[in-house]
């Protein structure tokens, strides 16, 4: 069987449906033969819609092709039609169907798409999914029975993991959260995951942010929403208890060197308290890597340490600090064979635990 993934987007929504009339299956995007992991909430047009990266979607059918429908411009998405490697697809402006696969030959065929960049400026959505006539839909795809929620800043979101050198600044073009550590280390345990991230976040102050910490924008005044900088929908800590979380937050608070460690000590144990009440039983991991060094280096583990020694069920792991051998990524973040490395690290670390 010849599997073929297209890297381009086909077909705008409407030439698709005038094309196609009523032979094909179309199915809304809250069918529960569609598996999603990830911080998702229902439009109230029936759509799937999230912000932050790493949103997936899974279906299991037997068809020769199968396409998405989705919000215009909704960015970067990475694509896998059974056992054949990931493609990127980029949704323009103006596109709304992404074709994921055709000429798929017979058989159970699996699609999984996951978002791949940060979406709080691109408002993305899923509007279902296409099947040509006489497909036949599966139960939804089951989920890996481990789940995971890692928490986190650009590293964790995958910030420049396809750009070439430390001078290449950021776009998306060059994010993909589908090659930084968080994404591999989730496969490689196969567990159900939500990532909750963003570039340039901190614990008690954002990149470059006062000494005395931002006000707005943080992780602790985000997390407790379905969707960044949404805080109209609260998010339902019931959907989802993991029984891992990764926290990586710091390299941001100690990101220029006005910063105070004491106050990041604190608004990170007033954070872990909270993620405590919310997961009694999760084994909670502070993490530091890659990008720290030196005296921030140093602070930040301290600061990690004592927090980790204090509580009952929170252990402490720190990545290999970045010494360029790999390379690097966009703004000197983890390049991609950086993040692999990682993910490798933290996966083995991880199995000693759970």
């Amino acid at each position: 069987m010849k599997t073929r993934l297209l890297q381009t987007i086909l077909l705008a929504g409407a030439l698709f449906a005038s094309c196609a009339g009523d032979r094909e299956i179309t199915l809304s995007a809250s069918d529960p033969h569609i598996t999603y992991m990830g911080r998702t909430a229902v439009t109230p047009d029936g759509n799937v819609a999230f912000n932050y990266p790493g949103v997936t979607a899974l279906l299991d059918f037997e068809g020769d092709s199968v396409a998405m429908l989705t919000s215009p411009g909704s960015g970067s998405w990475m694509v896998e039609i059974d056992s054949m490697a990931p493609v990127r697809i980029n949704v323009g402006a103006t596109d709304s169907v992404i074709t994921l696969g055709r000429d798929l030959g017979p058989g159970v065929h699996r699609a999984r798409v996951a978002y791949c960049i940060e979406g709080y400026e691109h408002h993305p959505e899923i509007r279902g999914f296409r099947l040509p006539s006489g497909a036949t839909v599966h139960p939804a795809p089951v989920k890996g029975g481990l789940k995971m929620e890692f928490i986190g800043n650009s590293i964790t979101c995958g910030y420049g993991t396809e750009a070439d050198s430390a001078q290449v600044h950021f776009s998306y073009d060059t994010e993909n959260h589908c090659l930084g550590y968080a994404y591999l280390t989730a496969r490689a345990l196969d567990a159900d995951f939500n990532m909750v991230c963003r570039s340039g976040i901190g614990m008690y102050r954002n990149y470059n942010g006062p000494r005395e910490g931002n006000d707005k924008e943080t992780m602790p005044l985000e997390y407790d929403y379905t969707m960044l900088y949404d805080h109209s929908q609260p998010w339902d800590f019931g959907r989802f208890t993991p029984d891992v979380v990764c926290i990586n937050l710091g390299t941001n608070d100690t990101s220029t060197s006005n910063y105070d460690i004491d106050l990041y000590e604190q608004a990170y144990g007033r954070f872990l308290d909270r993620v405590r009440a919310n997961y009694p039983e999760a084994k909670i991991v502070l993490l530091t890597g890659s990008m720290l060094s030196g005296r921030e280096l140093a602070d930040v583990t301290g600061a990690l340490d004592r927090l980790a020694s204090s509580r009952q069920g929170v252990y402490r792991f720190d990545m290999t600090p970045e010494d360029g051998s790999m390379g690097y990524g966009a703004d000197y973040h983890p390049s991609r064979a950086r993040a692999a490395r990682m993910a490798e690290e933290l996966t083995a670390y991880l199995r000693t635990i759970i």
